[in-house]
């Protein structure tokens, strides 16, 4: 897995490269489902798929969070945003530290979000990506050093990559549960996201980013967590508590 200090630095090198391909700040509050895990800093993405339930990455779990919701520029109060502290985090039972394989986890708010035009929901997925599916994926990148750090929300659109072809690029690494989104001939990817955050394919929640090799690096595209083999997971969870 690649840090997200790494990521961050390799995004900057590559704008300032002018070599970012499709990526660019988000339209303000365009991604209201994007939010922002803080543990005095922020470190991670998610996706808001109920008024009291995130989806992130496994990898990203601390045992408390606060949620952060309605967020643009992380750096500053913009009147839109709700800070809600977690209840619960539930990484997936069969998640592997080794090879993030079933990277996912859901976090319980301690209270309801309350959803306007600033924080809405996604969608989980009715079906699972198809190749070539245009798709987009954001996220803030890192906190490492500040002079790298992204503050306003970023946005990528790319898409879903071949399940022969990701399997070639990871033998070895990919597995069913993972699904490949980018650029084959490299130069972008979701160094534009930060870990845990959304991909979103036709206004459905198809990926959680999880894993790559060095940012932007040909032959190597991104990999999330392929969201659709765990909806029943996910509503299990809901449902039970």
């Amino acid at each position: 897995a690649v840090s997200t200090c790494f990521i961050v630095l390799q995004l900057k090198m590559l704008q300032r490269d002018n070599k970012v391909v499709g990526g660019y700040e988000c339209p303000r509050h365009s991604v209201p489902y994007q939010v922002s895990l803080n543990a005095g800093y922020h470190f991670c993405g998610g996706s808001l798929i109920s008024s009291q339930w995130v989806v992130s990455a496994a990898h990203c779990y601390k045992s408390r969070v606060q949620v952060r919701l309605g967020e643009h520029d992380i750096t500053v109060n913009e009147g839109t945003e709700q800070w809600i502290d977690s209840n619960k985090l539930i990484k997936h039972p069969h998640y592997n530290s080794y090879n993030l394989d079933n990277d996912i986890m859901l976090i319980k708010l301690s209270r309801p979000a309350t959803l306007n035009s600033y924080v809405q929901t996604v969608a989980l997925p009715s079906r699972c990506p198809v190749a070539d599916e245009n798709c987009m994926v954001s996220g803030w990148g890192g906190d490492c050093n500040s002079s790298f750090s992204i503050f306003q929300l970023q946005c990528l659109r790319q898409p879903i990559i071949d399940d022969r072809i990701c399997r070639n690029a990871y033998p070895h690494l990919f597995t069913e549960n993972m699904v490949c989104s980018g650029f084959m001939h490299g130069g972008a990817s979701s160094c534009q996201g930060d870990s845990g955050g959304p991909l979103v394919c036709g206004g459905q929640l198809q990926g959680v980013v999880s894993w790559g090799y060095e940012c932007a690096m040909k032959g190597h595209p991104s990999v999330y967590a392929r969201v659709c083999r765990y909806t029943s997971w996910i509503r299990n969870i809901m449902s039970s508590n």
